[in-house]
């Protein structure tokens, strides 16, 4: 090859680079996509879980929504208060100071307390218990069924089946609320951390058949409503509820429970 066509391949190469390059920098000016700081601020400020507790798909979409103002500066149930305070400072505004909660199984059927119908040996799931007779094996309609689909959903490890119910590590638990959403007894919520009492029980059938079916039931008496002297106890459907905001943590509804269905947390 001669030293004329080495020049001009070398420089044909060249313009091509140059025009590449000039197409390329275009390019990326001409689509480029903006970046949001505080997004970008905020994003890294989350504790990066993706457990969707704060109702977004993960901690990308909260920080988006936080960005935009669509979203509370505390509205990680993760992070709480510490990390709440952090994104505030990114946004320039002030923390709402949210309340920490903790989730709570409203049931105390245990293996002793909880009669059951029958022997269940199916897959261990409470989700399939729609398809069983009776909706599972206990008498109670509306007692935990412990069969852990909880503890699956759960990121956190903060949840366990023990003795055939549900029960709640405080200290671990995030409040993310995905073992609400998956249990289909509804009878997990989020209360309070620092709640003094809650009702253990969900089932509002009344006394009589409430009592055949466990030990531990609610069968809405009313001697917790009528001893609660700040009123924050009330009986609906044979149902004891405690108002949170009202109770002041004297114990007189749990002393006076006559199943003690009214737990001290």
């Amino acid at each position: 090859m001669s030293a004329t066509g080495i020049l001009t391949a070398t420089v044909i190469v060249g313009v091509v680079g140059i025009f590449v390059g000039l197409f390329l920098g275009v390019a990326g000016i001409k689509f480029r996509v903006e970046v949001d700081e505080k997004e970008e601020a905020v994003l890294a400020a989350l504790p990066g879980n993706n457990c969707g507790g704060c109702g977004y798909a993960g901690c990308s979409g909260l920080a988006a929504a936080i960005a935009k103002g669509e979203a509370a500066v505390d509205a990680c149930p993760v992070g709480g208060a510490k990390t709440g305070e952090a994104i505030a400072a990114i946004m320039g505004v002030e923390a709402g100071g949210s309340q920490r909660k903790v989730a709570f199984v409203a049931c105390m059927g245990d293996c002793e307390k909880a009669k059951e119908d029958y022997e269940y040996y199916g897959i261990h799931d409470c989700r399939m218990m729609d398809f069983v007779p009776g909706g599972g094996p206990k008498t109670c309609g509306s007692g935990c069924l412990g069969f852990g689909s909880c503890v699956k959903a759960c990121p956190f490890d903060a949840i366990h089946v023990v003795n055939g119910v549900a029960v709640v590590d405080k200290e671990a638990c995030k409040a993310c609320g995905k073992c609400v959403a998956v249990c289909p007894k509804h009878l997990i919520s989020l209360i309070p951390y620092d709640a003094k009492y809650a009702v253990a029980c969900s089932s509002r059938d009344k006394g009589p058949v409430t009592m055949k079916a466990c030990q531990a039931g609610c069968i809405g008496c009313g001697l917790c409503a009528r001893n609660c002297p700040s009123q924050a106890v009330a009986v609906q459907e044979f149902h004891a509820a405690i108002d949170q905001e009202k109770c002041t943590g004297c114990g007189a509804c749990a002393e006076k429970c006559p199943k003690k269905c009214i737990i001290g947390q």
